[in-house]
């Protein structure tokens, strides 16, 4: 089971990338199996360019323990894929270390 919160800093989000950022982090409650509650904050970064930098940060709250990472890149969506890759290490090598 997992809660989501999706905040965006300074602009609206869609629901397309709301229900992107959902999805993909629902299958982190396979690597973990107590309850998940994730807050994600998306952030536009002014580089100068008209291009802005896409920030997405996502922490995770599971028992004991707080898992936090933060990645950017020209989409939100690949941001969110880099970052959740990240979380599942993360999550795993938390379950393992608290297995023993």
């Amino acid at each position: 089971m997992m809660n989501i919160i999706v905040k965006a800093i300074d602009f609206s989000a869609d629901s397309k990338l709301i229900e992107f950022i959902e999805k993909k982090l629902q299958r982190l409650s396979k690597y973990f199996d107590r309850e998940i509650k994730a807050e994600v904050h998306l952030k536009l970064q002014n580089t100068g360019s008209s291009i802005k930098q896409k920030i997405a940060e996502i922490h995770l709250q599971i028992p004991g323990a707080w898992l936090v990472d933060k990645k950017s890149d020209l989409t939100f969506e690949n941001a969110i894929l880099a970052s959740t890759e990240t979380l599942k290490r993360q999550l795993i090598r938390y379950k393992e270390k608290t297995a023993r």
